[in-house]
Protein backbone atom coordinates (compact mmCIF):
# COMPACT_ATOMS: atom_id res chain seq x y z
CA UNK A 1 0.00 0.00 0.00
CA UNK A 2 2.75 2.05 0.77
CA UNK A 3 4.40 1.68 -2.57
CA UNK A 4 0.95 2.27 -4.03
CA UNK A 5 0.98 5.94 -2.55
CA UNK A 6 4.18 6.67 -3.86
CA UNK A 7 3.24 6.15 -7.33
CA UNK A 8 2.35 9.65 -8.88
CA UNK A 9 -0.66 8.27 -11.09
CA UNK A 10 -2.91 7.01 -7.78
CA UNK A 11 -1.74 10.12 -6.30
CA UNK A 12 -3.42 12.21 -9.27
CA UNK A 13 -6.27 9.96 -8.95
CA UNK A 14 -6.99 10.54 -5.63
CA UNK A 15 -6.63 13.97 -5.80
CA UNK A 16 -8.84 13.98 -9.10
CA UNK A 17 -11.43 12.47 -6.40
CA UNK A 18 -11.19 15.23 -3.96
CA UNK A 19 -11.29 17.54 -6.37
CA UNK A 20 -14.64 16.54 -7.72
CA UNK A 21 -15.84 16.22 -4.12
CA UNK A 22 -15.22 19.43 -2.97
CA UNK A 23 -16.54 21.31 -5.89
CA UNK A 24 -20.03 18.98 -6.07
CA UNK A 25 -20.60 19.18 -2.61
CA UNK A 26 -18.86 22.50 -0.98
CA UNK A 27 -19.09 24.43 -4.52
CA UNK A 28 -17.58 27.86 -3.52
CA UNK A 29 -14.38 26.21 -1.89
CA UNK A 30 -14.13 24.52 -5.48
CA UNK A 31 -14.14 27.68 -7.06
CA UNK A 32 -11.41 28.81 -4.32
CA UNK A 33 -9.03 25.89 -5.58
CA UNK A 34 -8.74 27.72 -9.27
CA UNK A 35 -5.11 29.27 -8.53
CA UNK A 36 -3.79 25.95 -7.44
CA UNK A 37 -4.63 24.33 -11.43
CA UNK A 38 -3.91 27.73 -12.60
CA UNK A 39 -0.15 27.41 -10.91
CA UNK A 40 0.81 24.09 -12.08
CA UNK A 41 -0.12 25.19 -15.43
CA UNK A 42 2.05 28.29 -14.90
CA UNK A 43 4.86 26.35 -13.75
CA UNK A 44 4.48 23.86 -16.84
CA UNK A 45 4.06 26.84 -19.73
CA UNK A 46 6.95 28.78 -17.96
CA UNK A 47 9.34 26.00 -19.65
CA UNK A 48 7.13 24.89 -22.87
CA UNK A 49 8.73 27.48 -25.66
CA UNK A 50 13.04 27.51 -23.99
CA UNK A 51 11.77 23.13 -24.12
CA UNK A 52 10.52 23.03 -28.27
CA UNK A 53 13.06 25.52 -29.14
CA UNK A 54 15.97 23.14 -27.50
CA UNK A 55 14.23 20.09 -28.67
CA UNK A 56 13.42 21.16 -32.45
CA UNK A 57 17.26 22.25 -33.05
CA UNK A 58 18.85 19.25 -31.34
CA UNK A 59 16.24 16.88 -33.14
CA UNK A 60 17.71 18.44 -36.43
CA UNK A 61 20.86 19.26 -35.71
CA UNK A 62 21.30 15.66 -34.74
CA UNK A 63 19.92 14.03 -37.95
CA UNK A 64 22.45 11.86 -39.72
CA UNK A 65 22.04 14.58 -42.81
CA UNK A 66 20.16 17.27 -43.44
CA UNK A 67 18.00 15.25 -46.17
CA UNK A 68 17.04 12.58 -43.39
CA UNK A 69 15.96 15.77 -41.30
CA UNK A 70 14.02 16.96 -44.00
CA UNK A 71 12.53 13.66 -45.07
CA UNK A 72 11.54 13.19 -40.82
CA UNK A 73 9.67 16.96 -41.43
CA UNK A 74 7.71 16.29 -44.29
CA UNK A 75 6.77 13.32 -43.58
CA UNK A 76 5.92 14.11 -40.27
CA UNK A 77 3.76 17.31 -41.52
CA UNK A 78 1.62 14.84 -44.40
CA UNK A 79 0.56 12.80 -41.57
CA UNK A 80 -0.06 15.67 -39.32
CA UNK A 81 -2.66 16.73 -41.97
CA UNK A 82 -4.20 13.12 -43.14
CA UNK A 83 -4.84 12.42 -39.58
CA UNK A 84 -6.55 15.61 -38.04
CA UNK A 85 -8.32 15.33 -41.68
CA UNK A 86 -9.51 11.90 -40.85
CA UNK A 87 -10.27 13.41 -37.36
CA UNK A 88 -12.57 15.94 -38.85
CA UNK A 89 -14.11 13.61 -40.90
CA UNK A 90 -15.28 11.05 -38.53
CA UNK A 91 -16.24 13.67 -36.51
CA UNK A 92 -18.83 15.23 -38.95
CA UNK A 93 -20.01 11.95 -40.26
CA UNK A 94 -21.14 11.21 -36.15
CA UNK A 95 -22.60 14.62 -35.61
CA UNK A 96 -24.96 14.25 -38.88
CA UNK A 97 -25.91 10.91 -38.08
CA UNK A 98 -26.39 11.26 -34.28
CA UNK A 99 -28.03 14.89 -34.84
CA UNK A 100 -27.67 16.14 -31.73
CA UNK A 101 -28.51 20.05 -31.93
CA UNK A 102 -31.83 19.01 -34.29
CA UNK A 103 -34.73 20.53 -32.75
CA UNK A 104 -33.55 22.44 -30.56
CA UNK A 105 -34.56 25.61 -32.16
CA UNK A 106 -32.76 28.13 -30.35
CA UNK A 107 -33.39 31.86 -30.70
CA UNK A 108 -29.32 33.26 -31.22
CA UNK A 109 -31.09 36.95 -30.23
CA UNK A 110 -32.13 35.96 -26.97
CA UNK A 111 -28.90 34.15 -26.29
CA UNK A 112 -26.74 35.87 -23.31
CA UNK A 113 -23.19 36.46 -25.22
CA UNK A 114 -21.56 38.48 -22.16
CA UNK A 115 -19.83 36.04 -21.11
CA UNK A 116 -17.89 34.90 -24.67
CA UNK A 117 -17.40 38.51 -26.03
CA UNK A 118 -13.80 38.10 -24.82
CA UNK A 119 -13.44 35.16 -27.60
CA UNK A 120 -15.13 36.89 -30.26
CA UNK A 121 -13.18 39.42 -29.92
CA UNK A 122 -9.98 37.43 -30.25
CA UNK A 123 -11.78 35.34 -32.78
CA UNK A 124 -11.69 38.88 -35.12
CA UNK A 125 -8.20 38.71 -34.63
CA UNK A 126 -7.66 35.55 -36.71
CA UNK A 127 -7.41 37.14 -39.82
CA UNK A 128 -7.68 34.44 -42.69
CA UNK A 129 -5.34 32.22 -44.03
CA UNK A 130 -2.54 34.33 -45.26
CA UNK A 131 -2.33 36.37 -42.11
CA UNK A 132 -1.71 33.41 -40.41
CA UNK A 133 1.11 32.13 -42.02
CA UNK A 134 2.76 36.27 -41.40
CA UNK A 135 2.18 35.65 -38.26
CA UNK A 136 4.06 32.31 -37.83
CA UNK A 137 7.86 34.55 -38.70
CA UNK A 138 8.57 36.20 -35.99
CA UNK A 139 9.44 40.31 -35.37
CA UNK A 140 11.49 39.18 -32.89
CA UNK A 141 12.64 36.00 -31.93
CA UNK A 142 13.32 36.69 -28.29
CA UNK A 143 10.13 38.05 -28.07
CA UNK A 144 8.37 35.11 -29.19
CA UNK A 145 10.46 32.66 -26.86
CA UNK A 146 9.28 35.08 -23.88
CA UNK A 147 5.54 35.28 -25.14
CA UNK A 148 5.56 31.60 -25.80
CA UNK A 149 4.26 31.60 -29.21
CA UNK A 150 4.83 28.03 -29.98
CA UNK A 151 4.37 28.56 -34.03
CA UNK A 152 6.94 31.16 -33.84
CA UNK A 153 9.38 29.15 -31.90
CA UNK A 154 9.21 26.44 -34.11
CA UNK A 155 9.64 28.33 -37.20
CA UNK A 156 13.05 29.95 -35.75
CA UNK A 157 14.22 26.79 -34.20
CA UNK A 158 13.79 24.63 -37.60
CA UNK A 159 15.45 27.42 -39.28
CA UNK A 160 18.34 27.31 -36.67
CA UNK A 161 18.64 23.10 -36.12
CA UNK A 162 19.24 23.11 -40.08
CA UNK A 163 21.50 25.75 -39.89
CA UNK A 164 23.34 24.02 -37.24
CA UNK A 165 23.35 20.60 -39.03
CA UNK A 166 25.09 22.46 -42.29
CA UNK A 167 27.79 23.96 -39.30
CA UNK A 168 28.54 20.46 -38.92
CA UNK A 169 31.49 20.44 -36.25
CA UNK A 170 31.66 23.97 -35.98
CA UNK A 171 28.28 23.76 -34.26
CA UNK A 172 29.24 21.69 -31.26
CA UNK A 173 30.43 24.06 -28.47
CA UNK A 174 26.69 25.10 -29.18
CA UNK A 175 24.84 22.01 -29.17
CA UNK A 176 26.65 21.07 -26.04
CA UNK A 177 25.32 23.95 -23.94
CA UNK A 178 21.48 23.53 -25.52
CA UNK A 179 21.93 19.88 -25.06
CA UNK A 180 22.90 20.99 -21.10
CA UNK A 181 20.19 23.45 -20.79
CA UNK A 182 17.80 20.75 -21.94
CA UNK A 183 18.63 18.66 -19.42
CA UNK A 184 18.56 21.18 -17.33
CA UNK A 185 15.11 22.16 -17.98
CA UNK A 186 13.87 18.44 -17.41
CA UNK A 187 15.35 18.53 -13.90
CA UNK A 188 12.95 21.69 -13.22
CA UNK A 189 9.93 19.68 -15.15
CA UNK A 190 10.50 16.33 -12.51
CA UNK A 191 10.48 18.55 -9.59
CA UNK A 192 7.17 20.88 -11.04
CA UNK A 193 5.82 16.98 -11.40
CA UNK A 194 5.72 16.73 -7.85
CA UNK A 195 3.06 18.95 -7.41
CA UNK A 196 0.73 17.69 -10.41
CA UNK A 197 -1.85 16.40 -7.90
CA UNK A 198 -2.12 19.56 -6.40
CA UNK A 199 -2.50 20.82 -10.31
CA UNK A 200 -4.63 18.53 -10.84
CA UNK A 201 -7.31 18.65 -7.63
CA UNK A 202 -7.18 22.73 -8.06
CA UNK A 203 -8.36 22.62 -11.90
CA UNK A 204 -11.32 19.53 -11.67
CA UNK A 205 -12.74 21.43 -8.46
CA UNK A 206 -12.94 24.67 -10.09
CA UNK A 207 -14.68 23.19 -12.95
CA UNK A 208 -17.29 21.01 -11.06
CA UNK A 209 -17.57 23.79 -8.62
CA UNK A 210 -18.62 26.63 -11.15
CA UNK A 211 -20.28 24.86 -13.34
CA UNK A 212 -21.99 22.23 -11.64
CA UNK A 213 -22.88 18.35 -13.07
CA UNK A 214 -26.18 20.00 -13.47
CA UNK A 215 -25.50 21.60 -16.91
CA UNK A 216 -24.25 18.56 -18.38
CA UNK A 217 -27.76 17.17 -18.31
CA UNK A 218 -29.36 20.26 -21.16
CA UNK A 219 -26.44 19.90 -23.94
CA UNK A 220 -25.39 16.55 -22.69
CA UNK A 221 -26.16 15.09 -25.81
CA UNK A 222 -23.65 16.90 -27.74
CA UNK A 223 -21.18 15.69 -25.06
CA UNK A 224 -21.97 12.12 -25.45
CA UNK A 225 -21.46 12.01 -29.35
CA UNK A 226 -18.26 14.09 -28.92
CA UNK A 227 -16.80 11.06 -26.75
CA UNK A 228 -18.18 8.87 -28.92
CA UNK A 229 -16.45 10.49 -31.93
CA UNK A 230 -13.33 10.64 -30.11
CA UNK A 231 -13.29 6.88 -28.71
CA UNK A 232 -13.58 6.24 -32.45
CA UNK A 233 -11.15 8.22 -33.68
CA UNK A 234 -8.30 6.53 -30.78
CA UNK A 235 -9.38 2.94 -31.19
CA UNK A 236 -10.63 2.86 -34.61
CA UNK A 237 -8.29 5.07 -36.83
CA UNK A 238 -5.01 5.03 -34.85
CA UNK A 239 -5.94 1.94 -33.44
CA UNK A 240 -5.42 0.25 -36.60
CA UNK A 241 -2.63 2.45 -37.80
CA UNK A 242 -0.52 1.38 -34.78
CA UNK A 243 -2.04 -2.50 -35.41
CA UNK A 244 -0.34 -2.11 -38.73
CA UNK A 245 3.14 -1.44 -37.05
CA UNK A 246 2.74 -4.22 -34.35
CA UNK A 247 1.80 -1.44 -31.64
CA UNK A 248 -1.00 -2.00 -29.36
CA UNK A 249 -3.06 0.83 -28.34
CA UNK A 250 -4.56 -0.70 -24.92
CA UNK A 251 -0.41 -1.47 -24.47
CA UNK A 252 0.52 2.08 -25.13
CA UNK A 253 -2.63 3.84 -22.79
CA UNK A 254 -1.00 2.11 -19.81
CA UNK A 255 2.46 2.86 -20.57
CA UNK A 256 1.23 6.61 -20.64
CA UNK A 257 -1.58 6.08 -17.97
CA UNK A 258 0.28 8.82 -15.71
CA UNK A 259 0.24 11.46 -18.37
CA UNK A 260 -3.45 10.80 -18.80
CA UNK A 261 -4.13 11.38 -16.08
CA UNK A 262 -2.44 14.93 -15.69
CA UNK A 263 -3.69 15.83 -18.37
CA UNK A 264 -7.61 14.59 -17.42
CA UNK A 265 -7.09 16.61 -13.93
CA UNK A 266 -5.64 19.93 -15.58
CA UNK A 267 -7.44 19.83 -19.13
CA UNK A 268 -3.88 20.34 -20.66
CA UNK A 269 -1.88 18.89 -22.82
CA UNK A 270 1.12 20.90 -22.52
CA UNK A 271 1.25 19.60 -18.64
CA UNK A 272 2.57 16.71 -19.98
CA UNK A 273 4.89 17.85 -23.20
CA UNK A 274 7.99 16.86 -21.21
CA UNK A 275 7.35 13.68 -19.89
CA UNK A 276 5.63 12.34 -23.13
CA UNK A 277 9.34 13.41 -24.67
CA UNK A 278 10.96 11.23 -22.14
CA UNK A 279 9.36 8.17 -22.03
CA UNK A 280 8.70 8.15 -25.84
CA UNK A 281 12.52 8.02 -26.01
CA UNK A 282 12.42 5.54 -22.92
CA UNK A 283 10.62 3.17 -25.12
CA UNK A 284 13.11 3.30 -28.09
CA UNK A 285 12.34 5.83 -30.21
CA UNK A 286 15.60 7.65 -31.28
CA UNK A 287 16.02 11.02 -29.55
CA UNK A 288 16.30 13.50 -32.92
CA UNK A 289 12.58 12.19 -34.42
CA UNK A 290 11.12 12.41 -30.81
CA UNK A 291 12.80 15.97 -30.48
CA UNK A 292 11.39 16.92 -33.76
CA UNK A 293 7.93 15.31 -34.03
CA UNK A 294 6.30 15.60 -30.72
CA UNK A 295 6.80 19.55 -30.28
CA UNK A 296 5.85 19.87 -33.82
CA UNK A 297 2.83 17.82 -33.43
CA UNK A 298 1.58 20.62 -30.36
CA UNK A 299 1.30 22.56 -33.10
CA UNK A 300 0.37 20.70 -35.94
CA UNK A 301 -1.82 17.75 -34.51
CA UNK A 302 -4.38 18.49 -32.39
CA UNK A 303 -6.41 15.76 -33.62
CA UNK A 304 -9.10 16.16 -30.11
CA UNK A 305 -9.47 19.87 -30.55
CA UNK A 306 -9.94 19.35 -34.83
CA UNK A 307 -13.07 16.48 -33.54
CA UNK A 308 -14.79 19.36 -31.09
CA UNK A 309 -14.22 22.02 -33.71
CA UNK A 310 -16.00 20.32 -36.39
CA UNK A 311 -18.80 18.81 -34.09
CA UNK A 312 -19.45 21.92 -32.28
CA UNK A 313 -19.72 24.10 -35.90
CA UNK A 314 -22.64 21.80 -37.40
CA UNK A 315 -23.93 21.71 -33.73
CA UNK A 316 -24.49 25.13 -33.47
CA UNK A 317 -26.09 25.11 -37.17
CA UNK A 318 -28.47 22.54 -35.97
CA UNK A 319 -29.24 23.96 -32.46
CA UNK A 320 -30.45 27.07 -34.49
CA UNK A 321 -32.39 25.39 -37.02
CA UNK A 322 -30.16 26.54 -40.09
CA UNK A 323 -28.40 23.27 -40.63
CA UNK A 324 -24.81 23.00 -43.20
CA UNK A 325 -25.67 21.18 -46.94
CA UNK A 326 -22.61 18.82 -46.91
CA UNK A 327 -20.53 21.20 -49.34
CA UNK A 328 -20.52 23.69 -46.33
CA UNK A 329 -19.69 20.90 -44.05
CA UNK A 330 -16.49 20.16 -46.38
CA UNK A 331 -15.57 23.80 -46.50
CA UNK A 332 -15.41 23.72 -42.99
CA UNK A 333 -13.12 21.14 -42.86
CA UNK A 334 -10.74 22.89 -45.32
CA UNK A 335 -11.08 25.86 -43.36
CA UNK A 336 -10.52 23.82 -40.02
CA UNK A 337 -7.59 22.19 -41.52
CA UNK A 338 -5.51 25.69 -41.49
CA UNK A 339 -7.21 27.53 -38.60
CA UNK A 340 -6.88 24.91 -36.05
CA UNK A 341 -3.11 24.52 -36.69
CA UNK A 342 -1.13 26.57 -33.70
CA UNK A 343 -4.23 25.85 -31.08
CA UNK A 344 -2.53 25.89 -27.71
CA UNK A 345 -3.52 22.57 -25.61
CA UNK A 346 -4.44 25.48 -22.97
CA UNK A 347 -8.34 24.89 -21.96
CA UNK A 348 -9.99 27.88 -23.84
CA UNK A 349 -7.78 28.39 -27.27
CA UNK A 350 -10.41 25.94 -29.32
CA UNK A 351 -13.71 28.41 -28.44
CA UNK A 352 -11.00 31.26 -30.17
CA UNK A 353 -10.74 29.16 -33.20
CA UNK A 354 -14.33 28.45 -33.15
CA UNK A 355 -15.16 32.28 -33.14
CA UNK A 356 -12.68 32.73 -36.49
CA UNK A 357 -14.15 30.03 -38.40
CA UNK A 358 -17.76 30.44 -38.05
CA UNK A 359 -17.82 33.96 -39.89
CA UNK A 360 -15.98 32.24 -42.77
CA UNK A 361 -17.70 29.47 -43.30
CA UNK A 362 -21.07 31.25 -43.67
CA UNK A 363 -24.44 31.63 -41.88
CA UNK A 364 -23.81 30.68 -38.54
CA UNK A 365 -23.79 34.17 -35.89
CA UNK A 366 -20.70 34.07 -33.88
CA UNK A 367 -22.91 34.59 -31.16
CA UNK A 368 -24.07 31.23 -31.36
CA UNK A 369 -20.86 30.09 -29.38
CA UNK A 370 -22.82 30.47 -26.22
CA UNK A 371 -24.73 27.76 -26.75
CA UNK A 372 -21.78 25.36 -25.97
CA UNK A 373 -20.24 27.79 -23.55
CA UNK A 374 -21.76 25.70 -20.51
CA UNK A 375 -20.30 22.61 -21.67
CA UNK A 376 -17.12 23.37 -23.01
CA UNK A 377 -14.94 23.28 -20.12
CA UNK A 378 -16.12 19.56 -19.62
CA UNK A 379 -15.16 18.54 -23.02
CA UNK A 380 -12.04 20.00 -22.86
CA UNK A 381 -10.62 16.94 -21.30
CA UNK A 382 -11.71 14.81 -23.65
CA UNK A 383 -9.70 17.00 -26.31
CA UNK A 384 -6.69 17.27 -24.53
CA UNK A 385 -6.20 13.44 -23.90
CA UNK A 386 -7.33 12.59 -27.51
CA UNK A 387 -4.32 15.37 -28.77
CA UNK A 388 -2.35 13.52 -26.71
CA UNK A 389 -3.05 10.25 -27.67
CA UNK A 390 -2.84 11.18 -31.13
CA UNK A 391 0.75 12.85 -30.89
CA UNK A 392 2.27 10.06 -28.52
CA UNK A 393 0.48 7.14 -31.52
CA UNK A 394 2.06 9.94 -34.42
CA UNK A 395 6.14 9.75 -33.18
CA UNK A 396 5.48 5.80 -32.55
CA UNK A 397 4.05 5.39 -36.41
CA UNK A 398 6.74 7.84 -37.55
CA UNK A 399 9.60 6.13 -35.68
CA UNK A 400 8.70 3.02 -36.98
CA UNK A 401 8.22 4.15 -40.37
CA UNK A 402 11.97 5.41 -40.43
CA UNK A 403 13.13 2.59 -38.85
CA UNK A 404 13.99 4.80 -35.57
CA UNK A 405 13.21 3.20 -32.91
CA UNK A 406 14.83 -0.42 -31.20
CA UNK A 407 12.23 -2.62 -30.85
CA UNK A 408 13.49 -4.54 -27.75
CA UNK A 409 13.15 -0.98 -26.17
CA UNK A 410 9.94 -0.39 -27.35
CA UNK A 411 8.72 -4.62 -26.72
CA UNK A 412 10.22 -4.04 -22.84
CA UNK A 413 8.29 -0.68 -21.85
CA UNK A 414 4.66 -1.85 -23.58
CA UNK A 415 5.02 -5.43 -21.88
CA UNK A 416 7.10 -4.51 -18.82
CA UNK A 417 6.00 -8.27 -17.85
CA UNK A 418 7.62 -9.72 -20.83
CA UNK A 419 11.89 -8.97 -19.35
CA UNK A 420 14.02 -9.45 -22.74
Amino acid sequence: MKNLFSLLYFQVIIAILIGVALGHFYPELGVALKPFGDGFLKLIKMIIAPLIFCSIVLGIAGMDDLKKAGKVGIKSMIYFQLSTFSAMFIAMLVVNIAKPGEDMNIDVKQLDTSQVSTYIEEGEKQRGVVQFLLDIIPNNVVGSLSEGNILQVLFFAVLLGFAFAKMGKGAEPVKQVMQSFLEGIFLVIKMIMKVAPIGAMGAIGFTVGQYGVGILKSLGLMMLWFYVACLIYIFVFLGSLLWRYKINMWRLLGYIKEELLIVLGTSSSESVLPAIMEKLERAGCSKPLVRLVIPTGYSFNLDGTAIYLTMAAIFLSQAIGEPMAWNEQLFLLFILTFTSNGAAGVTGSGFVILAATLPIVGHIPVEAIAIVFGIDRFMSEARALTNIIGNTSATFILAKWEKEVDTNQLNVALNPEKKI
